[in-house]
């Protein structure tokens, strides 16, 4: 993967007009997300006194939400973020502050709190999806998406990682039901401030539009195939590394309060690297660079499974979560390329929604199978999904550099990006009418 540096900088991101407007009010209703999880769970656990019922409501609660992701974006792409993300904060941060409430004190009663969890999860705005079609219509200049699907990756680690932080901060002043408080207001503010923004305007939505079933609306079916299989890959991957870190420090008779520590490495290795790989220019196309990502990606975990001792096996996390934040960025910006206008936003929460999937399963199955393996072996496994997905990932790019040219052009989501002086012409449009239209 040859690469230069004469790439636009993160600076000239945020130069680009209304992008630290529109990123920063992005960021607010996103820490919710990193939020919202753990203060569900810490309440729910408080208020039932049963982490069965706990597990049980934030296992609902994730599937709505994630499950249901596509739906929600392709409403967003339909009606446009100003018009459908207000009614999906609105009802989301009614339903915590409702979950919130019955969780308060003692005693709630577990259904009442599972059905609230399952409605909040059906309306979660998809805010990070959104956001990445608003910077591929801000970052018009060749260069500037890459770069913005980076800074907003990295990001996001970082919400990932405070949010808990937050968390425990608001349960050392307050019940943990308060912290979910916290986590509505944060994503209505959020919200409102993000579709205020004129950025915004440019994506009033497409209307009852339909995609009629031609040869190109194959081919994107077809193109998004390979993000959505390298993301699922990446999620089963890392859902699998939190038991299995785990069962290593134990078996080392380590205590839980070193985990923390490792988990943390990985957040700091993804977001280096996904600095790093936004700071050059890759002549290598996006998707041969998202099969190599992501075995990269598996074969660090595979070799964090030979570690012989804690202080090895940090480092082995960390050149793993090297590869985490450029995968996901190469897999949005490939998801980005292959689809057509109206569907942008879809592209992005599917790429989304394979992460969270394979986090969620390859919890389950590392749950299952941690007590009955050896974390080497259960590591090695870890890093075989990954690489199973880079391998389809890398045949899905071979068999499509053979169909013609309408495949190739998709081969590398920076040769759509030269297409881009077209579409900033028409974002202008956009924009000069929705300044009318949208005040």
């Amino acid at each position: 993967m040859s690469a230069t540096s004469s790439r636009p900088s993160y600076a000239a991101v945020l130069r680009i007009p209304y992008a630290r407007r529109t990123f920063a009010a992005a960021l607010v209703g996103r820490l919710s997300y990193g939020m919202v999880p753990l203060a569900v769970l810490l309440a729910v656990t408080r208020a039932t006194g049963s982490y069965a019922v706990a597990g049980t409501v934030m296992a609902l609660f994730g599937a709505t939400s994630v499950l249901l992701s596509p739906a929600r974006a392709a409403l967003v792409d339909r009606y446009g973020p100003r018009r459908a993300l207000p009614p999906m904060a609105s009802l989301y941060a009614v339903l915590l502050g409702l979950l919130a409430v019955a969780a308060w004190r003692p005693g709630a009663s577990a259904p009442v709190l599972g059905a609230v969890a399952v409605a909040a999860g059906a309306c979660t705005p998809p805010l990070g999806p959104t956001m990445r079609t608003v910077w591929s219509e801000l970052a018009v200049e060749r260069g500037l998406l890459p770069r913005a699907y980076s800074l907003d990756g990295v990001a996001e680690e970082l919400l990932f990682v405070s949010g808990p932080l937050v968390v425990g901060v608001v349960v050392g002043l307050a019940p943990p039901a308060a912290a979910v408080v916290l986590g509505a207001v944060l994503v209505a503010v959020g919200t409102f401030g993000f579709v205020a923004s004129p950025a915004v305007a440019r994506l009033p939505g497409r209307g009852a539009v339909s995609e009629k079933p031609t040869g190109r609306r194959r081919s994107v079916v077809t193109g998004i195939v390979p993000p959505v299989v390298a993301a699922g890959g990446v999620g089963l991957a890392l859902g699998a590394l939190d038991l299995l870190v785990l069962a290593f420090a134990e078996q080392r008779g380590h205590g839980d309060d070193v985990v923390a520590w490792i988990f943390a490495a990985l957040s700091a290795g993804s977001a280096v690297g996904g600095l790093l790989y936004g700071a050059v220019e890759w002549r290598s196309g996006a998707r041969v660079r998202l099969a190599l990502l992501t075995a990269g990606l598996g074969l660090a975990l595979a070799g964090a499974g030979l570690a012989p001792n804690l202080a090895v096996l940090t480092g082995a996390v960390v050149c793993a979560g090297l590869f985490v934040a450029p995968a996901l960025t190469t897999a949005y910006l490939v998801a980005d390329a292959s689809a057509p206008p109206t569907a942008r936003t879809r592209s992005g929460a599917w790429v989304n929604a394979a992460v969270n999937a394979g986090v969620a399963t390859g919890a389950a199955a590392s749950g299952l199978l941690v007590s009955r393996l050896s974390p080497a072996l259960g590591f090695a496994l870890a890093g075989a999904t990954a690489l199973f997905a880079a391998t389809a990932v890398g045949v899905g790019s071979r068999r499509g550099r053979a169909t013609g040219p309408e495949a190739r052009a998709e081969e590398s989501a920076e040769e759509s990006l030269r297409g881009q002086a077209t579409r900033a012409e028409a974002s202008a449009a956009r924009a000069g009418a929705g300044e009318h239209q949208g005040a």
